[in-house]
């Protein structure tokens, strides 16, 4: 669950995941801080979740993603896409064509190049499973 709301010039963000024993959310995005709860719910009981990947292997594996990405996949570095709720398949094919050079990125074509095609199913299934809500101030 995802709600954003306006604190002065602020975007307040809070993020949950399922199968979270600790949550991280991320808070005051324009201001890049970032606090951390406890929420969620295990990935099959949300709706539309059905992944080929597993999503629970895929949370431990996606724990060098968070530097950039955020620990539950909104991002902490202003210029990094979200991936939280990203379409799996998306998320495969990028993944995919980072490792292979197809897609260039400086960064990017470093970590997927080592990643299996399970792992990559298993971090897509991870960030597609987090579900994303916002509602406007």
């Amino acid at each position: 669950r995802c709600r954003v709301t306006m604190a002065g010039n602020s975007f307040i963000v809070t993020v949950s995941a399922p199968k979270a024993p600790c949550a991280h959310t991320q808070t005051s995005v324009a201001k890049g801080h970032q606090g951390c709860t406890t929420a969620g719910a295990p990935a099959a009981a949300l709706p539309g979740a059905a992944v080929a990947g597993d999503a629970a292997a895929g949370r431990v594996k996606a724990q060098a993603c968070s530097v950039c990405h955020g620990p539950v996949g909104v991002a902490v570095a202003p210029e990094t896409p979200n991936l939280a709720g990203e379409p799996e398949g998306y998320i495969v094919r990028q993944l995919r064509a980072f490792r292979t050079g197809k897609r260039q990125h400086e960064v990017m074509n470093v970590i997927a190049k080592p990643l299996s095609d399970e792992d990559i199913d298993n971090v897509a299934a991870w960030f597609a499973s987090i579900r994303i809500t916002a509602t406007a101030p």
